[in-house]
């Protein structure tokens, strides 16, 4: 999975924002603000991965167990799903 060519993401002012471009602005307009471990995980999504290597990537990095970063990585995939961000 990874996060779809349409959708476009930049820092501005310490925060990642994401918003859709081109045939994806048909399916999702709008702004997404990320807070810093979502904009990792999207950060994850720019290139063909899996929720279990993202979360191995976040456990290197944030001190938390595994299953609370798999809960997270999970609820940011489902969330960008619903908007239409992922290919699978």
């Amino acid at each position: 999975m990874k996060l779809k060519n349409g959708f476009i993401t930049y820092e501005t002012d310490g925060e990642q924002l994401m918003v859709a471009a081109g045939e994806s602005a048909n399916i999702f307009k709008g702004l997404v603000r990320s807070n810093e471990t979502a904009a990792e995980i999207v950060n994850c999504l720019k290139s063909d991965t899996t929720p279990d290597k993202i979360t191995d990537h976040l456990c290197k990095t944030y001190d938390a167990s595994r299953e609370t970063i798999k809960a997270d990585v999970l609820c940011i995939i489902s969330q960008l799903r619903s908007i239409g961000a992922i290919d699978e």
